[in-house]
């Protein structure tokens, strides 16, 4: 996390490399006959407080290169789900713009309230979690019943929704 300030040029080298592989390793695998349906692309940009660093730097360094990875992507037909832990809903208008499809797993305990960013960005983005994994996890059904009866129905809402867990 220091290298964000004090070594950007480094960082946005990393990403750059982190990028050309995922690209390389992409043709790598539909020269072998693979078909993907999305890509699916891990990347934790936060914790339970907020984002590792701020929007400024996401927009300086990271944003750049998540544009290109993703729009490798949707020229391909290919939709994109990222997941990053955390909350990082700061960048979410982020994610719009470089075309993100879907956003997972939307971790409750960090703050990120699924019925919240439905009705902000449900319109632009779809969800695949936001079901807290400790209500999960309740030994009385209750609790996961509740969850499931708060959340499912203002998700589904207009589609774009797909139940998951918020950690698994």
């Amino acid at each position: 996390l220091m290298a964000v300030a004090m070594d950007p040029e480094w960082l946005i080298d990393m990403y750059e490399t982190v990028a050309d592989l995922v690209v390389s390793m992409y043709d790598i695998m539909v020269d072998h006959g693979f078909e993907f349906d999305a890509a699916f692309l891990s990347c934790d940009l936060g914790f339970n407080y907020g984002t590792f660093f701020s929007p400024r730097h996401f927009e300086q360094q990271l944003h750049p290169v998540f544009s290109r990875v993703f729009s490798f992507f949707h020229d391909r037909g290919i939709p994109v789900i990222l997941h990053s832990d955390g909350r990082i809903a700061s960048l979410i208008p982020y994610f719009i713009e470089e075309g993100v499809d879907c956003l997972n797993p939307l971790e409750a305990k960090a703050g990120m309230d699924l019925v919240e960013l439905k009705k902000q960005y449900g319109d632009k983005l779809s969800f695949m979690g936001g079901i807290d994994v400790r209500a999960m996890a309740d030994p009385d059904p209750a609790v996961i019943e509740q969850e499931i009866r708060t959340k499912v129905p203002v998700a589904m809402e207009g589609g774009g929704f797909i139940y998951h867990s918020d950690h698994s």
